[in-house]
């Protein structure tokens, strides 16, 4: 399928995802969010792929948040009525049942930064820059900002980010754990792939159970979480795959897992 505002390849069992309006900021619009809807759904029934990389296209914006002429247009009504959709179409990437490696390629401001907090994993360019402005615009980020930031950088660096809308560079971002790692602007793509293709070599079940124990770690009481890993680990004990885990130990040869 052909989307208008992103480009999608496949790299064996990685999706490459590009956020394709970079004459605009890979600024979005409400066309380009249910467009992502779409792609999301894609991407959840392609069997073949096993991990997802999302960036921005070209080199200077992953994303921008929301375009300009979308602000000036939206009011309180709208919001009432269709926000939670679109904070959805963002908390299905958390969601995913594929790993979501964020790969962010440059400027991150406001929704895109919000955008970014929703993947599983981020990898910042060395050029990459991150602020959350809506307060300085009059407005409280609304795209999951005041919950993903707290939950990943705690709530006084959050206060920080939020409350000044200062610019953070790369390394700052690192330092206080917005992103996991940095790398050369020009080794961007190719280490997220890489990082990807590790993930796409694991029994798909196991990286799928994981996912979601490591997801409800955070918004569950320890009980409940401990609860589904039993859960889990009696379903992931009965499947191929892990039985073909062990016996490629056994025999000293790579495995090859087929989700079942």
């Amino acid at each position: 399928m052909s989307y208008r505002d992103f480009n999608l390849e496949f790299k064996n069992q990685v999706a490459l995802v590009t956020l394709n309006r970079p004459e605009k900021g890979n600024s979005w619009t409400k066309e380009t969010y249910l467009e992502m809807e779409e792609l999301q759904t894609e991407l959840q029934r392609n069997e073949e792929v096993r991990a997802i990389v999302f960036t921005g296209a070209g080199d200077k914006f992953f994303c921008a948040g929301a375009d300009l002429a979308l602000l000036s247009e939206l009011n309180s009504h709208w919001i009432s009525l269709e926000l939670s959709r679109f904070q959805a179409i963002n908390t299905r990437w958390e969601r995913h049942i594929k790993p979501v490696i964020m790969a962010v390629n440059g400027i991150t401001v406001g929704s895109g930064l919000e955008l970014a907090l929703s993947g599983d994993i981020r990898i910042a360019s060395s050029e990459a820059t991150f602020s959350i402005n809506e307060v300085r615009l009059g407005l409280n980020p609304d795209m999951g900002g005041t919950q993903r930031l707290t939950r990943v950088v705690g709530p006084s660096q959050a206060k920080r980010l939020i409350l000044t809308a200062e610019t953070l560079d790369a390394q700052e971002a690192a330092r206080i754990g917005l992103v996991d790692c940095v790398v050369p602007a020009k080794n961007l793509i190719s280490e997220a792939l890489k990082m990807a293709e590790r993930i796409t070599y694991m029994p798909p079940l196991a990286v799928r159970f994981a996912k979601k124990a490591i997801n409800l770690a955070v918004d569950t009481p320890l009980e409940m979480g401990l609860m589904y890993e039993e859960v889990a680990s009696t379903f992931c004990m009965g499947t191929e795959d892990k039985k073909e885990a062990v016996q490629s130990v056994l025999e000293k040869r790579q495995p090859e897992f087929y989700g079942k």
